[in-house]
């Protein structure tokens, strides 16, 4: 498998792959966890940009709440909001349905791949360890038996 290079326009396609699958994944935990961190570092490194507020679609409990608007690249994610974010950031309102983030074809293992490194991040499995049990044989009793 051929390794990508993290530049700018790589790290943005990745995290709008990992960010696509996680939707409709069956532990999206890492996937968004990871997508936050990418996104976290490239604005701390000046490559990703704080744009504004929007008002999420999905509010929790049907209240009112705001993401914040991020540029890398040529696309655009939301991340969870801080308390400056509140009050250094402007509010853009509504979210606009119009745009769309350019198409990215990049296979999510090379995606992760990518982000993991760049991040430092690496999945940890959470299953329990199995201990076997013996096998234990059914007892039968007759009818009206305790």
């Amino acid at each position: 498998m051929e390794r990508l290079e993290p530049t700018i326009d790589n790290l943005a396609k990745a995290i709008f792959t990992v960010n696509r699958h996680a939707k409709t994944a069956l532990n999206p935990s890492f996937l968004y966890s990871l997508k936050k961190k990418a996104i976290e570092k490239l604005l701390a490194e000046g490559k990703a940009k704080k744009v504004g507020l929007h008002f999420s679609p999905n509010p929790k409990y049907s209240q009112q709440q705001s993401d914040v608007l991020v540029a890398v690249g040529e696309y655009y994610f939301h991340i969870p909001p801080t308390k400056e974010d509140f009050a250094t950031l402007p509010h853009l309102g509504a979210l606009n349905g119009s745009y769309r983030n350019p198409m990215a074809k990049m296979p999510l293992s090379k995606a992760k791949a990518l982000l993991q490194t760049y991040t430092g991040m690496t999945e940890t499995k959470n299953e329990p360890p199995r201990t076997k049990r013996p096998y234990q044989k059914p007892v039968f009793k007759r009818l009206g038996e305790r």
